[in-house]
């Protein structure tokens, strides 16, 4: 006798704001809209400190980091929280305030989308 019990599936929650990006760039033209989306996510990337702490975040265990945990990166934390922020405003982070601190989230869904976009030219 098992006790073993088969849960749905549930779909991620994507927040307000949040969503995938969008679709493969082979499947069809992208609008204005999408474009400039896109843009905006791959731009906050283009800067190597807000890709080193997205990869500090994304590599973190359980997936989220505290601001307070996040040190190292060649500037201070003021300019930390200003990069984090940007990440935060292009879609590509979420963020939780827990007492004093902020946890921060790689959006799943988000980078999931913009892999599956960019997977699709290989």
């Amino acid at each position: 006798m098992s006790n073993t019990k088969v849960l749905p599936l549930l779909e991620p929650s994507v927040p307000e704001g949040v969503a995938p990006c969008c679709p493969p760039l082979t499947e069809r033209p992208l609008t204005a809209e999408e474009a400039e989306k896109t843009a905006r996510m791959f731009k906050a990337l283009g800067d190597p400190v807000r890709l080193r702490l997205f990869s500090l975040v994304a590599s973190h265990e359980g997936g989220e980091a505290c601001v307070c945990d996040i040190s190292d990166v060649g500037v201070s934390q003021p300019t930390v929280s200003h990069h984090l922020k940007k990440l935060k405003e292009a879609g590509l982070l979420t963020s939780e305030r827990r007492g004093t601190w902020v946890y921060y989230k790689v959006e799943p869904s988000v980078v999931a989308a913009m892999g599956q976009m960019l997977g699709s030219l290989g």
